[in-house]
Protein backbone atom coordinates (compact mmCIF):
# COMPACT_ATOMS: atom_id res chain seq x y z
CA UNK A 1 0.00 0.00 0.00
CA UNK A 2 1.32 3.24 -0.95
CA UNK A 3 0.11 6.91 -0.85
CA UNK A 4 -0.18 8.29 -4.15
CA UNK A 5 -1.89 11.96 -4.20
CA UNK A 6 -3.02 11.95 -0.87
CA UNK A 7 -4.93 8.52 -1.78
CA UNK A 8 -3.87 5.11 -0.32
CA UNK A 9 -3.64 2.93 -2.99
CA UNK A 10 -2.85 -0.82 -3.96
CA UNK A 11 -1.44 -1.19 -7.58
CA UNK A 12 -2.59 2.50 -8.15
CA UNK A 13 -5.75 1.37 -7.14
CA UNK A 14 -7.45 3.84 -4.29
CA UNK A 15 -8.49 1.79 -1.83
CA UNK A 16 -11.26 4.33 -1.06
CA UNK A 17 -12.64 3.35 -4.63
CA UNK A 18 -13.09 -0.28 -3.11
CA UNK A 19 -15.14 0.47 -0.05
CA UNK A 20 -17.62 3.10 -2.03
CA UNK A 21 -18.37 -0.43 -4.20
CA UNK A 22 -17.97 -3.01 -1.65
CA UNK A 23 -18.67 -1.58 1.96
CA UNK A 24 -16.60 -2.38 5.24
CA UNK A 25 -15.53 -3.77 6.62
CA UNK A 26 -13.72 -5.35 3.56
CA UNK A 27 -10.50 -7.82 3.55
CA UNK A 28 -8.35 -6.74 0.04
CA UNK A 29 -5.51 -8.78 -0.53
CA UNK A 30 -2.64 -7.96 -3.48
CA UNK A 31 -1.97 -11.10 -5.02
CA UNK A 32 1.06 -9.23 -6.41
CA UNK A 33 2.46 -9.08 -3.08
CA UNK A 34 1.79 -13.00 -2.45
CA UNK A 35 3.94 -13.84 -5.98
CA UNK A 36 6.56 -11.44 -4.94
CA UNK A 37 6.83 -13.65 -1.17
CA UNK A 38 6.52 -17.04 -3.83
CA UNK A 39 9.54 -15.95 -5.90
CA UNK A 40 11.37 -14.56 -2.82
CA UNK A 41 10.99 -18.46 -1.10
CA UNK A 42 11.63 -20.55 -4.32
CA UNK A 43 14.53 -18.27 -5.16
CA UNK A 44 16.44 -18.88 -1.78
CA UNK A 45 16.29 -22.31 -2.80
CA UNK A 46 16.75 -22.39 -5.46
CA UNK A 47 19.91 -25.16 -5.87
CA UNK A 48 18.04 -27.56 -3.86
CA UNK A 49 14.68 -29.63 -5.78
CA UNK A 50 12.08 -27.27 -3.52
CA UNK A 51 8.98 -27.97 -3.70
CA UNK A 52 6.59 -24.99 -2.03
CA UNK A 53 3.44 -26.32 0.13
CA UNK A 54 0.98 -23.24 0.44
CA UNK A 55 -0.30 -24.10 4.36
CA UNK A 56 -4.24 -22.88 3.38
CA UNK A 57 -5.90 -23.19 6.72
CA UNK A 58 -4.00 -18.97 6.53
CA UNK A 59 -6.28 -17.61 3.74
CA UNK A 60 -8.73 -20.00 1.82
CA UNK A 61 -10.32 -18.49 -0.72
CA UNK A 62 -10.29 -20.20 -4.03
CA UNK A 63 -9.02 -17.64 -5.79
CA UNK A 64 -6.06 -17.58 -3.70
CA UNK A 65 -5.57 -21.33 -3.95
CA UNK A 66 -5.78 -21.27 -7.93
CA UNK A 67 -3.15 -18.47 -7.79
CA UNK A 68 -0.73 -20.62 -5.89
CA UNK A 69 -1.39 -23.88 -8.05
CA UNK A 70 -0.85 -21.37 -11.19
CA UNK A 71 2.79 -20.46 -9.26
CA UNK A 72 3.55 -24.19 -9.15
CA UNK A 73 2.68 -24.81 -5.46
CA UNK A 74 1.33 -27.49 -3.89
CA UNK A 75 -1.34 -27.71 -0.70
CA UNK A 76 -0.54 -28.33 2.91
CA UNK A 77 -3.78 -29.03 4.12
CA UNK A 78 -5.05 -29.93 8.08
CA UNK A 79 -8.14 -30.88 7.45
CA UNK A 80 -10.05 -33.35 5.07
CA UNK A 81 -12.16 -30.29 4.21
CA UNK A 82 -9.15 -28.21 3.15
CA UNK A 83 -8.50 -31.59 1.18
CA UNK A 84 -11.52 -31.23 -0.94
CA UNK A 85 -11.20 -27.42 -1.45
CA UNK A 86 -7.94 -27.72 -2.58
CA UNK A 87 -9.31 -30.10 -4.78
CA UNK A 88 -12.09 -27.80 -5.98
CA UNK A 89 -8.90 -25.24 -6.74
CA UNK A 90 -7.50 -27.87 -9.73
CA UNK A 91 -4.82 -29.61 -7.25
CA UNK A 92 -4.35 -33.28 -7.55
CA UNK A 93 -3.99 -35.55 -5.04
CA UNK A 94 -0.29 -36.50 -4.94
CA UNK A 95 0.02 -32.62 -5.06
CA UNK A 96 -1.29 -32.34 -1.77
CA UNK A 97 0.38 -33.31 1.58
CA UNK A 98 -2.25 -33.94 4.51
CA UNK A 99 -0.99 -33.18 7.97
CA UNK A 100 -3.65 -33.14 10.55
CA UNK A 101 -3.26 -33.59 14.20
CA UNK A 102 -5.88 -35.70 16.72
CA UNK A 103 -8.20 -36.60 13.71
CA UNK A 104 -9.82 -40.48 13.72
CA UNK A 105 -8.71 -43.24 11.13
CA UNK A 106 -11.56 -42.67 9.46
CA UNK A 107 -10.51 -38.85 8.42
CA UNK A 108 -6.85 -40.67 7.13
CA UNK A 109 -8.67 -43.17 5.08
CA UNK A 110 -10.64 -40.48 3.00
CA UNK A 111 -7.26 -38.42 2.09
CA UNK A 112 -6.00 -41.77 1.17
CA UNK A 113 -9.01 -42.32 -1.19
CA UNK A 114 -8.29 -38.69 -2.20
CA UNK A 115 -4.29 -39.69 -3.08
CA UNK A 116 -2.64 -37.04 -0.61
CA UNK A 117 0.51 -37.51 0.72
CA UNK A 118 -0.36 -38.72 4.32
CA UNK A 119 1.54 -37.58 7.15
CA UNK A 120 1.03 -38.97 10.83
CA UNK A 121 1.88 -37.72 14.01
CA UNK A 122 1.35 -39.98 16.80
CA UNK A 123 1.89 -43.33 17.68
CA UNK A 124 -1.52 -45.00 17.40
CA UNK A 125 -2.52 -43.82 14.12
CA UNK A 126 1.05 -44.85 12.72
CA UNK A 127 0.26 -48.43 13.98
CA UNK A 128 -2.96 -48.60 12.83
CA UNK A 129 -2.21 -46.99 9.41
CA UNK A 130 0.58 -49.67 9.34
CA UNK A 131 -2.13 -52.35 9.89
CA UNK A 132 -4.65 -51.31 7.68
CA UNK A 133 -1.93 -50.64 4.92
CA UNK A 134 1.36 -52.02 5.05
CA UNK A 135 3.25 -51.12 2.34
CA UNK A 136 0.44 -50.59 -0.13
CA UNK A 137 0.45 -46.51 0.76
CA UNK A 138 3.55 -44.74 1.87
CA UNK A 139 3.33 -42.17 5.06
CA UNK A 140 5.54 -38.82 6.06
CA UNK A 141 6.07 -38.86 9.83
CA UNK A 142 5.78 -36.17 11.90
CA UNK A 143 8.61 -35.74 14.53
CA UNK A 144 8.48 -33.26 17.11
CA UNK A 145 11.76 -32.08 17.54
CA UNK A 146 11.60 -30.52 21.14
CA UNK A 147 12.76 -27.22 20.24
CA UNK A 148 10.55 -24.42 21.89
CA UNK A 149 10.81 -21.80 19.46
CA UNK A 150 7.40 -18.97 17.76
CA UNK A 151 6.02 -15.49 19.11
CA UNK A 152 3.78 -16.83 21.23
CA UNK A 153 3.09 -19.83 23.60
CA UNK A 154 -0.12 -20.98 21.16
CA UNK A 155 1.70 -21.03 18.39
CA UNK A 156 4.62 -22.66 19.22
CA UNK A 157 4.04 -26.73 18.44
CA UNK A 158 7.48 -28.05 18.40
CA UNK A 159 8.66 -28.16 22.35
CA UNK A 160 7.80 -31.01 24.73
CA UNK A 161 4.41 -30.37 26.07
CA UNK A 162 3.11 -29.71 22.50
CA UNK A 163 0.20 -31.73 21.27
CA UNK A 164 1.68 -31.89 17.58
CA UNK A 165 4.34 -34.76 16.14
CA UNK A 166 5.92 -37.47 17.62
CA UNK A 167 8.13 -37.35 20.25
CA UNK A 168 11.79 -37.32 18.58
CA UNK A 169 12.97 -39.76 22.30
CA UNK A 170 10.22 -42.21 20.63
CA UNK A 171 12.16 -42.79 17.67
CA UNK A 172 13.18 -46.79 18.29
CA UNK A 173 9.08 -47.16 18.85
CA UNK A 174 8.49 -46.09 15.53
CA UNK A 175 11.34 -47.63 13.88
CA UNK A 176 9.96 -51.09 15.90
CA UNK A 177 6.27 -49.90 14.03
CA UNK A 178 7.89 -49.89 10.41
CA UNK A 179 9.66 -52.65 10.38
CA UNK A 180 7.68 -55.53 11.50
CA UNK A 181 4.89 -53.56 9.52
CA UNK A 182 7.53 -53.13 6.64
CA UNK A 183 5.71 -49.87 6.24
CA UNK A 184 6.96 -47.73 3.63
CA UNK A 185 8.11 -44.06 4.80
CA UNK A 186 9.04 -41.84 2.59
CA UNK A 187 9.06 -38.64 4.15
CA UNK A 188 10.13 -36.88 7.44
CA UNK A 189 8.35 -33.96 8.49
CA UNK A 190 8.58 -30.78 11.39
CA UNK A 191 6.99 -27.53 11.74
CA UNK A 192 8.14 -26.00 15.71
CA UNK A 193 6.50 -22.68 15.59
CA UNK A 194 5.51 -19.23 13.77
CA UNK A 195 7.40 -16.08 13.85
CA UNK A 196 10.73 -17.23 14.20
CA UNK A 197 12.74 -14.91 13.77
CA UNK A 198 16.28 -16.57 15.08
CA UNK A 199 17.77 -19.08 11.36
CA UNK A 200 19.50 -21.03 14.15
CA UNK A 201 16.14 -22.39 15.22
CA UNK A 202 15.60 -23.79 12.02
CA UNK A 203 18.80 -24.91 11.58
CA UNK A 204 18.92 -27.46 14.27
CA UNK A 205 15.51 -28.26 13.68
CA UNK A 206 16.62 -29.02 10.64
CA UNK A 207 20.17 -31.32 11.62
CA UNK A 208 17.80 -32.73 14.15
CA UNK A 209 15.54 -33.89 11.00
CA UNK A 210 18.59 -34.81 9.24
CA UNK A 211 20.08 -37.19 11.49
CA UNK A 212 16.86 -38.94 11.57
CA UNK A 213 16.61 -39.33 8.06
CA UNK A 214 19.53 -41.60 7.73
CA UNK A 215 17.61 -44.20 9.84
CA UNK A 216 15.16 -44.88 6.35
CA UNK A 217 16.18 -45.87 3.77
CA UNK A 218 13.31 -44.90 1.34
CA UNK A 219 13.12 -41.45 2.32
CA UNK A 220 12.28 -39.36 -0.98
CA UNK A 221 11.64 -36.14 0.69
CA UNK A 222 12.17 -33.94 3.95
CA UNK A 223 9.41 -31.55 4.98
CA UNK A 224 10.42 -28.00 6.84
CA UNK A 225 7.39 -27.09 8.11
CA UNK A 226 7.38 -23.17 8.01
CA UNK A 227 7.28 -20.50 10.59
CA UNK A 228 8.75 -17.17 8.96
CA UNK A 229 8.42 -14.47 10.78
CA UNK A 230 6.93 -11.25 9.08
CA UNK A 231 6.89 -7.89 9.86
CA UNK A 232 4.20 -6.29 11.59
CA UNK A 233 5.11 -3.60 13.15
CA UNK A 234 7.04 -1.10 11.28
CA UNK A 235 10.89 -1.05 11.19
CA UNK A 236 10.14 -5.03 12.58
CA UNK A 237 12.72 -7.86 11.56
CA UNK A 238 11.53 -10.29 9.54
CA UNK A 239 13.30 -13.88 9.40
CA UNK A 240 16.18 -13.66 6.91
CA UNK A 241 15.06 -16.19 4.43
CA UNK A 242 18.75 -15.99 1.99
CA UNK A 243 20.82 -16.89 4.63
CA UNK A 244 19.03 -19.87 5.77
CA UNK A 245 18.25 -20.85 2.12
CA UNK A 246 22.25 -20.91 1.64
CA UNK A 247 22.56 -22.33 4.97
CA UNK A 248 20.27 -25.09 5.15
CA UNK A 249 21.55 -25.80 1.11
CA UNK A 250 24.49 -26.47 2.40
CA UNK A 251 23.17 -29.38 5.15
CA UNK A 252 21.32 -30.51 2.51
CA UNK A 253 23.80 -31.25 -0.40
CA UNK A 254 26.11 -32.87 2.49
CA UNK A 255 23.69 -35.11 3.86
CA UNK A 256 22.38 -36.24 -0.34
CA UNK A 257 26.39 -37.25 -0.56
CA UNK A 258 25.88 -39.04 2.78
CA UNK A 259 23.09 -41.01 1.67
CA UNK A 260 24.23 -41.12 -1.76
CA UNK A 261 20.64 -39.84 -3.01
CA UNK A 262 18.61 -36.48 -3.71
CA UNK A 263 15.79 -36.24 -1.83
CA UNK A 264 12.62 -33.33 -2.40
CA UNK A 265 13.16 -30.27 0.39
CA UNK A 266 9.13 -29.41 1.55
CA UNK A 267 8.42 -25.92 2.79
CA UNK A 268 5.07 -25.12 4.18
CA UNK A 269 4.69 -21.30 4.18
CA UNK A 270 1.04 -19.91 4.88
CA UNK A 271 1.40 -16.50 6.53
CA UNK A 272 4.91 -15.66 5.00
CA UNK A 273 2.79 -15.92 1.63
CA UNK A 274 -0.05 -14.21 2.70
CA UNK A 275 0.27 -11.79 5.88
CA UNK A 276 1.24 -8.58 3.85
CA UNK A 277 -0.88 -8.91 1.30
CA UNK A 278 -3.62 -8.32 3.04
CA UNK A 279 -5.49 -5.22 4.19
CA UNK A 280 -8.26 -5.20 6.31
CA UNK A 281 -10.56 -1.74 5.90
CA UNK A 282 -12.95 -1.02 8.63
CA UNK A 283 -14.99 2.32 9.38
CA UNK A 284 -14.74 4.16 12.40
CA UNK A 285 -18.91 4.13 14.37
CA UNK A 286 -17.79 6.56 17.21
CA UNK A 287 -14.81 8.31 18.45
CA UNK A 288 -15.57 8.05 22.57
CA UNK A 289 -13.77 10.22 25.36
CA UNK A 290 -13.87 9.02 28.61
CA UNK A 291 -11.76 9.81 31.85
CA UNK A 292 -8.94 8.13 30.69
CA UNK A 293 -8.91 6.91 27.70
CA UNK A 294 -10.01 7.95 24.06
CA UNK A 295 -11.48 5.04 22.08
CA UNK A 296 -12.39 4.60 18.62
CA UNK A 297 -15.23 2.24 17.96
CA UNK A 298 -14.99 0.36 14.62
CA UNK A 299 -17.98 -1.42 12.76
CA UNK A 300 -15.88 -4.88 13.29
CA UNK A 301 -14.13 -6.72 15.76
CA UNK A 302 -13.26 -10.54 17.09
CA UNK A 303 -15.32 -11.77 14.54
CA UNK A 304 -14.00 -10.78 12.14
CA UNK A 305 -10.16 -10.31 13.24
CA UNK A 306 -9.60 -12.46 16.28
CA UNK A 307 -5.26 -12.16 16.08
CA UNK A 308 -5.34 -8.88 18.47
CA UNK A 309 -6.98 -10.70 21.11
CA UNK A 310 -6.33 -14.19 21.04
CA UNK A 311 -2.39 -14.32 20.04
CA UNK A 312 -1.48 -11.14 21.56
CA UNK A 313 -1.15 -9.79 17.68
CA UNK A 314 -0.19 -6.62 16.43
CA UNK A 315 -1.35 -5.14 13.06
CA UNK A 316 -0.18 -1.62 12.48
CA UNK A 317 -3.35 1.13 12.10
CA UNK A 318 -3.10 3.72 9.43
CA UNK A 319 -6.20 6.14 8.89
CA UNK A 320 -6.88 6.33 5.16
CA UNK A 321 -9.37 8.98 5.45
CA UNK A 322 -6.93 11.76 6.92
CA UNK A 323 -3.37 10.61 6.32
CA UNK A 324 -2.25 14.76 7.03
CA UNK A 325 -4.27 14.56 9.54
CA UNK A 326 -2.31 15.36 13.58
CA UNK A 327 -1.47 12.10 15.33
CA UNK A 328 -3.31 11.01 18.29
CA UNK A 329 -3.70 8.28 21.11
CA UNK A 330 -6.30 5.94 20.49
CA UNK A 331 -7.43 2.71 21.54
CA UNK A 332 -9.24 1.23 18.96
CA UNK A 333 -11.58 -1.27 20.10
CA UNK A 334 -14.70 -2.78 18.35
CA UNK A 335 -18.20 -3.81 18.64
CA UNK A 336 -18.83 -7.03 19.82
CA UNK A 337 -20.31 -7.43 23.23
CA UNK A 338 -17.06 -8.96 24.52
CA UNK A 339 -13.04 -7.01 25.38
CA UNK A 340 -12.06 -6.43 21.85
CA UNK A 341 -9.62 -4.25 21.73
CA UNK A 342 -7.23 -4.05 18.51
CA UNK A 343 -4.66 -1.55 20.08
CA UNK A 344 -4.01 0.33 23.12
CA UNK A 345 -2.59 3.52 23.10
CA UNK A 346 -1.83 3.68 19.48
CA UNK A 347 -0.82 6.65 17.86
CA UNK A 348 -2.83 7.55 14.67
CA UNK A 349 -3.66 9.72 12.68
CA UNK A 350 -6.77 12.01 13.69
CA UNK A 351 -10.19 9.80 13.91
CA UNK A 352 -12.94 11.25 13.18
CA UNK A 353 -16.30 9.38 12.94
CA UNK A 354 -16.51 7.92 9.52
CA UNK A 355 -12.87 7.49 9.04
CA UNK A 356 -11.67 4.37 7.27
CA UNK A 357 -8.90 2.87 8.95
CA UNK A 358 -6.55 -0.01 7.59
CA UNK A 359 -5.40 -3.02 9.54
CA UNK A 360 -1.90 -4.19 8.00
CA UNK A 361 -0.70 -7.58 7.50
CA UNK A 362 -4.36 -8.89 7.68
CA UNK A 363 -3.91 -11.51 4.96
CA UNK A 364 -3.02 -14.43 6.88
CA UNK A 365 -5.30 -15.81 10.04
CA UNK A 366 -8.25 -12.55 9.31
CA UNK A 367 -10.84 -14.29 7.20
CA UNK A 368 -10.49 -18.05 7.88
CA UNK A 369 -10.66 -17.28 11.56
CA UNK A 370 -13.70 -15.04 11.88
CA UNK A 371 -17.17 -15.92 13.37
CA UNK A 372 -20.49 -14.75 13.09
CA UNK A 373 -20.33 -14.35 16.65
CA UNK A 374 -23.22 -11.61 18.39
CA UNK A 375 -24.97 -12.95 14.92
CA UNK A 376 -22.71 -10.50 12.42
CA UNK A 377 -21.98 -11.16 9.18
CA UNK A 378 -18.44 -12.01 7.73
CA UNK A 379 -17.07 -9.23 5.39
CA UNK A 380 -16.61 -9.38 1.32
CA UNK A 381 -12.74 -10.17 0.03
CA UNK A 382 -11.90 -8.65 -2.52
CA UNK A 383 -8.94 -9.66 -4.61
CA UNK A 384 -6.10 -6.96 -6.41
CA UNK A 385 -4.44 -8.47 -9.34
CA UNK A 386 -2.55 -6.62 -12.11
CA UNK A 387 -3.69 -3.70 -11.66
CA UNK A 388 -7.63 -4.60 -11.74
CA UNK A 389 -9.74 -5.48 -8.35
CA UNK A 390 -12.52 -7.99 -8.25
CA UNK A 391 -15.33 -9.14 -5.46
CA UNK A 392 -13.70 -12.81 -4.96
CA UNK A 393 -16.41 -13.38 -1.46
CA UNK A 394 -19.56 -11.51 -1.28
CA UNK A 395 -20.72 -10.50 2.51
CA UNK A 396 -23.00 -12.41 4.33
CA UNK A 397 -26.05 -11.71 4.77
CA UNK A 398 -29.26 -13.10 6.86
CA UNK A 399 -30.29 -15.77 4.83
CA UNK A 400 -26.51 -17.23 5.16
CA UNK A 401 -26.76 -17.23 8.97
CA UNK A 402 -30.24 -19.04 8.72
CA UNK A 403 -29.73 -21.52 5.62
CA UNK A 404 -28.49 -24.28 7.98
CA UNK A 405 -30.61 -23.70 10.79
CA UNK A 406 -34.07 -26.11 10.96
CA UNK A 407 -37.24 -24.10 12.64
CA UNK A 408 -39.51 -26.39 14.28
CA UNK A 409 -43.24 -25.08 14.60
Amino acid sequence: MELVNNKFCIQNIDLESVIDKYGAPIYIYDFDRMTAQYQRLTSAFSKLDLKIQYACKALNNINVLKHFRSLGSGIDAVSIQEVWLAKQAGFQGHEIIYTPNCVSMDEINMAVEEGCLINIDNISILEQFANKYQRSIPVCIRFNPHITAGGNHKISTGHIDSKFGISIHQLRHVERIVKSSKLKVNGLHMHTGSDILDVEVFLRGADILLDIAEQFSEIEFIDFGSGFKVPYKPGDESTNIEELGEKLTLRIIDFENKIKKKVKILFEPGKFLVSESGYFIVKTNVVKQTTATVFAGVDTGLNHLIRPMFYDGYHHIVNISNPEGTPRYYTVVGYICETDTFAWDRKINEIREGDLLCFMNAGAYGYTMSSNYNARFRPAEVMVHKGNFHLIRSRETMEDLLKNQIVIS
